[in-house]
């Protein structure tokens, strides 16, 4: 009877003492607002952090609302990775705790671009939205995605101290990588650092800040035919600013590819990956991204 009671004893001290370890070792959850904070997150944190970015795949995360569960979610996370740059606009109205939140931009909050003409327009299960006030695609500057992966760095590191060298030298990798695109684009645009361009959509003004882009903006969708008056707007700009190419954040309708060649404008997809690609990762995108550009610098 003794016999048993010992090994109940040391069998319920030795669970207990596994239930302690696991909790104490269980990866901290990191919520994240779009999917380039999710790529430099997860190849910063790999096995040692669970990275979660719940935005639904159909959605533009930059203007979806979650619902309760999921900001509820975001309230329980050890971290809570967000972009700046008024980027994920439900944050404004939520209440998360300010002590788990990481503002990725906050750094370099002084080179943000500012958006001076409203407009409002409606596309995707997000409904209408406006693009006014500060650009948020900040990565699309890649030397401003390495301070936003220094950012995710440091966060990591004060939640797990433990595992700083780790972080910080995929951090190095994942910096090496960021940079040799940014110098490829540098090299692309330098070809004909003067010819005009225009972009379907006004998300690109990082892009063309950082790399030089002549570029020109309308509001464009890739899925939907242009109205009679937008091309009217387009065939107007085209009067002051021959553009050859345009930029489309996804695959245009053929029939959209069709109609702008007849006005001796080319297509080419330029994906800002806000959202979860559908093949391949934010490193792979971005590579496409700078050979679909380099058509329009030849």
């Amino acid at each position: 009877m003794f016999s048993m009671r010992f090994w109940l004893v040391i069998g319920l001290g030795l669970s207990f003492t596994w239930m302690a370890w696991t909790e104490s070792h269980a990866k901290p959850t990191v919520y994240v607002v779009n999917y380039p904070l999710q790529y430099f997150t997860e190849r910063i944190g790999a096995e040692r952090v669970q990275v979660i970015f719940p935005a639904p795949a159909d959605e533009d995360p930059a203007f979806w609302k979650p619902d309760v569960k999921t900001i509820a979610a975001f309230q329980a996370a050890d971290l809570i990775i967000i972009n700046g740059a008024t980027y994920a606009k439900w944050l404004k109205t939520a209440s998360l705790p300010k002590a788990k939140m990481v503002d990725t931009s906050k750094g370099f909050k002084a080179n943000y671009v500012e958006v001076k003409d409203t407009i409002t327009h409606t596309h995707g299960p997000s409904g209408a939205h406006a693009h006014t006030g500060t650009a948020f695609t900040t990565w699309l500057d890649l030397q401003q995605a390495v301070h936003q992966a220094h950012a995710i760095t440091a966060a990591l590191s004060r939640l797990q101290p433990e595992h700083k060298s780790a972080f910080e030298r995929r951090h190095a990798e994942l910096e090496q990588d960021l940079l040799a695109l940014d110098q490829r684009l540098k090299a692309i645009v330098a070809k004909q650092p003067t010819q005009p361009l225009i972009a379907s959509h006004p998300v690109y003004q990082y892009l063309a800040k950082r790399y030089g882009l002549n570029l020109q903006s309308v509001l464009w969708e890739p899925d939907v035919m242009p109205s009679n008056e937008q091309w009217q707007a387009l065939q107007s700009i085209l009067k002051t600013h021959a553009a050859t190419w345009m930029l489309w954040e996804g695959n245009p309708l053929p029939a959209s590819v069709d109609k702008l060649r007849t006005l001796g404008v080319n297509s080419l997809v330029f994906d800002p990956c806000g959202k979860r690609p559908k093949q391949g990762d934010f490193l792979s995108v971005m590579q496409q991204n700078a050979d679909n550009l380099q058509l329009a610098f030849q």
